[in-house]
């Protein structure tokens, strides 16, 4: 499999390619091509013409959440006219937003069922777990069996009961079987990225080779970064490709590991598996 970084937080070396805040990649498995969430704004396509890859080819697109910097490019699908499946987790049109305890602020997608309809653009909902083709998962609903990993009180959503604490129940990840294990695509990991990848290796019976994406331990401290990674281990993880909202200090973290073999996904950046 190849998966080909269209947008992340920071730059790589092809210095053509534009980055802003958002996650968006291009995943090639066995034949099937998959666009696994979307960034923030049009650019990620933008990255895909000046890398060569036809966007609107893909079999499957997905999103993690309906967070605008994974969901927000899906506008620029919808302007084409790409009548392709969206795939997402449950409870995706749930309004998000940021509060700081005094203002909220939208970080929603700025889309909804409505408009998918009125494009004729089918949306499949995956309830648990999915199989795609033939050894390409979509999982969702994880098992909170970590207590520490706690999603900060500052994200809310808008239901019918007013704002309440945001669970990301919405969010998905993808799997992909392979020879050495598992390889787990996360967009931002909100569940906590432990209760994720024990989830997925737990319903596919399965030890976890890979993770590359999202982990959101950006505002983790190192105590509790080294557990994640010793947990990650035990898992079978042994490449780690972490990028968007991880955050500098796991990265350093992946440096001083021998045991792992860890680098950050940028812009432009590809692995092969």
């Amino acid at each position: 499999m190849k998966i080909t970084v269209l947008m992340d937080d920071k730059g790589s070396e092809n210095l053509a390619l534009q980055s802003e805040h958002g996650l968006s990649m291009w995943v090639e498995y066995n034949g099937t091509k998959l666009l696994f969430d979307f960034g923030s704004t049009s650019l990620p396509f933008f990255n895909a013409e000046q890398l060569g890859i036809d966007v609107s080819t893909a079999d499957f697109m997905l999103c993690s959440h309906a967070h605008y910097d994974h969901a927000g490019g899906f506008h620029y699908v919808m302007k084409q006219g790409w009548t392709k499946q969206l795939i997402t987790g449950r409870h995706f049109w749930e309004e998000k937003f940021g509060f700081n305890g005094v203002k909220y602020t939208y970080l929603g997608t700025g889309f909804g069922k409505a408009d998918l309809d009125r494009l004729g653009i089918e949306h499949k909902v995956c309830e648990n777990m999915l199989e795609l083709v033939h050894g390409c998962f979509v999982l969702t609903g994880f098992e909170r069996r970590y207590a520490f990993e706690k999603i900060p009180e500052r994200f809310v959503k808008k239901t019918a009961d007013g704002y309440v604490r945001d669970d990301f129940d919405d969010e998905i990840c993808l799997a992909f079987d392979t020879e050495k294990g598992l390889v787990v695509l996360v967009g931002c990991s909100h569940p906590g990225i432990l209760n994720i990848l024990s989830s997925v290796s737990k319903r596919l019976g399965k030890n976890i080779a890979a993770v590359f994406g999202g982990t959101h331990l950006m505002e983790a401290d190192g105590e509790r970064i080294a557990y994640t990674l010793a947990e990650m281990k035990k898992l079978g993880v042994g490449i780690n490709g972490f990028s968007h909202c991880s955050g500098h200090t796991v990265q350093e973290a992946l440096k001083d590991d021998t045991s792992l073999c860890g680098c950050h996904l940028a812009t432009g950046d590809v692995i092969e598996f």
